[in-house]
């Protein structure tokens, strides 16, 4: 991207030069991206964005613990609880007994749920495999060694934003 005039007095238009500067603008525009294909399925689902990251962690990782899921959402307890209701209400995650441990309570993801993100998501991973079949086994891991760093450092940052105090008004 670039400027050609400079911008009005308070605007920023950031000046990409650097391949780290283009890389970093890759980076925030996949996760926009991103965003908006969860904003879709959330909407599809009937279900808003913190009930999709957590369907997706029970998908991904398989049952969990409301504090587990807590945990790994940076969801409160409460919140968790609530949602769990939701999800189970929708039809989307069903509580179930560990079978370890018959005093633990798990959520797990319902068949629903996997058949319906194959209609969802199956068509991304077809042409994700196919997007990295131009890569080389080193270049992939590489590339997942970038994404493991990037999203280990989104984890730290998004816990240094929340501890922040109250945000400040803007100015005007």
């Amino acid at each position: 991207m670039s400027v050609e005039t400079d911008p009005p007095a308070g605007v920023f238009a950031p000046p990409f030069h650097l391949p780290l500067d283009e890389l970093s603008a890759e980076v925030v525009e996949f996760q926009n991206a991103t965003g908006l294909v969860d904003e879709a399925a959330a909407a599809w689902l009937g279900i808003n964005r913190s009930d999709l990251r957590c369907l997706s962690f029970l998908f991904f990782r398989g049952p969990m613990t409301a504090g587990e899921l807590a945990e790994a959402s940076a969801l409160s307890p409460g919140a968790i609880t609530s949602l769990a209701d939701r999800l189970e209400r929708a039809g989307y995650a069903v509580r179930l007994r560990d079978a370890a441990d018959r005093r633990r309570v798990v959520l797990a993801v319902t068949a629903w749920v996997v058949q319906v993100s194959a209609q969802l998501y199956g068509p991304i991973a077809d042409e994700g495999r196919i997007m990295y079949e131009r890569y080389s086994p080193a270049e992939i891991a590489a590339i997942a060694s970038f994404l493991r760093a990037g999203r280990e450092m989104q984890w730290r940052q998004a816990a240094r934003i929340r501890a922040l105090p109250p945000r400040p008004p803007a100015p005007g």
